[in-house]
């Protein structure tokens, strides 16, 4: 595809993985081929602003997921049950059509973490460029769960924004239940120890039955108002704040507020002044799982080097086997599960977003969307940040 005005979609390398980069005149998104992962959304050089990549980055040289082959990569990344994903993730990436390990028995038979979308070839379907905005339109077959899947990545010139269009076919004749959560993770480092910050729009929430294998900063199995959790070692930890104890870590999971239609997860780092979002509608995703590994893991592919915080929001609540995430059900009275209907399709719309901030902004309070803008609020009086988002109302978000 011929670059426009600054508008660009082409096939790259991305640290020896096949990637395609899109372009506007201030970001510059990196998506994988292997698994559709985003690696990157970061502002461009050109644009004066900061370009760190607010997306978390392993330290282990990763491979596309598809190529991993027990014998040769357990050594490196683990058993093939979490291996085959953990050899290929970064940054954004989706977990469908199951969101956790796989069973014992699934695991026997060469499946792995979080379903068959992050672990395949994906391919380019279309792309499109005009004078005003850029899109590539990424598919995938999922054979085991029958299902057929596409993202759409849109941006328009002059905007920090990215527009996202999935859809998750059945190919077959009976209703399918399934998991369908976005596995965003942040990391330094963007996300600093005493400078970073991550806000939503939560309400309560429960800390994970299954601990961190014998590393938890929280209780387990708690119930909390966000973003107070009971701490292991007594009183409450905030939330908001990242990486409280070297060498621990936590799963938990928080309801989004049911009075509002558009929610928002978000990162800060205030060294950076850099705000990374995303807004959804509550009624696709309704649950956000964080996750904090700050040094814990030292099993491969590890090693005690990671510091990582993931603000996974999808329709389940936590990553547990599909044998516990279908028999589960509700939590706090909200659905636990995607469906789609046999021989149907469903389309969820959501969009991703970068703001600089200015000097002093340290929280946010807020964020809302009305007609083609996105509206960040800070803690202070009068400390509003406008973002143009012209995409919002063909998405539907407003």
């Amino acid at each position: 595809m011929r670059k426009n005005n600054q508008l660009d979609c082409r096939r790259a390398i991305w640290r020896n993985r096949e990637a395609f980069y899109l372009n506007n005149d201030l970001i510059q998104l990196v998506s994988l081929t292997g698994g559709g992962h985003i690696a990157e959304l970061r502002f461009t050089d050109a644009s004066g602003l900061p370009s760190v990549n607010p997306l978390w980055i392993p330290p282990w040289k990763t491979i596309d997921p598809f190529q991993y082959r027990p014998s040769i990569h357990a050594r490196l990344y683990g058993s093939l049950e979490a291996g085959r994903l953990l050899s290929g993730i970064v940054g954004h990436n989706i977990c469908l059509d199951h969101f956790g390990p796989p069973s014992e028995e699934e695991a026997a038979n060469g499946l792995s973490a979080h379903g068959e979308a992050p672990n395949l070839k994906w391919r380019r379907s279309n792309s499109h460029l005009t004078s005003r905005r850029v899109r590539l339109k990424f598919s995938v077959r999922l054979p085991e769960a029958g299902l057929a899947f596409t993202r759409e990545l849109e941006l328009c010139k002059g905007e920090s924004v990215v527009y996202i269009t999935e859809t998750v076919t059945n190919k077959r004749k009976a209703d399918h239940f399934f998991d369908w959560t976005q596995h965003v993770t942040t990391a330094p480092p963007f996300l600093g120890t005493k400078s970073g910050r991550v806000f939503m729009s939560a309400t309560k929430g429960l800390t994970s039955p299954a601990g961190y294998e014998g590393k938890e900063l929280l209780k387990s199995a708690r119930e909390f108002r966000w973003p107070y959790a009971p701490a292991m070692a007594g009183g409450t930890a905030n939330l908001t704040r990242c990486f409280i104890k070297e060498g621990l870590g936590f799963v938990a999971t928080v309801l989004l507020d049911p009075r509002r239609e558009v929610e928002y997860v978000a990162a800060l780092d205030t060294k950076h002044h850099l705000l990374l979002g995303y807004c959804f509608r509550r009624s696709d995703y309704p649950w956000v799982t964080i996750w904090e590994e700050n040094h814990a893991r030292t099993n491969v592919p590890w090693s005690g080097r990671s510091q990582a915080r993931g603000l996974e929001f999808g329709s389940a609540p936590f990553p547990v086997s599909p044998r516990e995430a279908f028999t589960r059900g509700p939590l706090f009275g909200t659905p636990t599960l995607s469906t789609v209907s046999g021989g149907g399709r469903v389309t969820i719309q959501y969009a991703a977003f970068l703001a600089h901030l200015p000097e002093g902004f340290k929280e946010v309070r807020e964020i809302n969307l009305r007609k083609n803008e996105i509206l960040i609020y800070g803690s202070a009086r009068n400390q509003r940040i406008c973002l143009p988002a012209s995409g919002l109302g063909r998405m539907g978000l407003v």
